[in-house]
């Protein structure tokens, strides 16, 4: 019975793609929260409520950019390890068949 690749990833592969994915999903899911405060309903007072809603703007973005660093860490040893050059094998040129 012929060996065939393992079904699944390897678990740093795999948690390095799935960390990939969520920075990728990160800028949409600030939005959403960056926009949530429009959906919100305004207080019994005629005045407008801004004092929640920069409290909640500002505590949201201290939120995104830790969550930035946190996965931008977590990233950067794969990726680190993906730029490293490959040991150089013997010289050959190439040969086009002329001369």
């Amino acid at each position: 019975m012929p060996q065939t690749q393992p079904l699944f990833l390897a678990r740093r592969s795999y948690r390095r793609r799935r960390m990939m994915d969520a920075v990728r999903l990160l800028p949409f899911f600030g939005t959403v929260l960056l926009l949530l405060p429009l959906l919100w309903r305004p207080a019994e007072t005629p005045e407008p409520d801004t004092a929640r809603g920069v409290i909640y703007l500002f505590t949201t973005w201290v939120v995104l950019i830790i969550a930035a660093l946190v996965l931008s860490r977590g990233l950067a040893p794969g990726l680190l390890d993906a730029e490293e050059p490959v040991s150089p094998g013997p010289e050959t040129e190439p040969h086009n068949g002329a001369g």
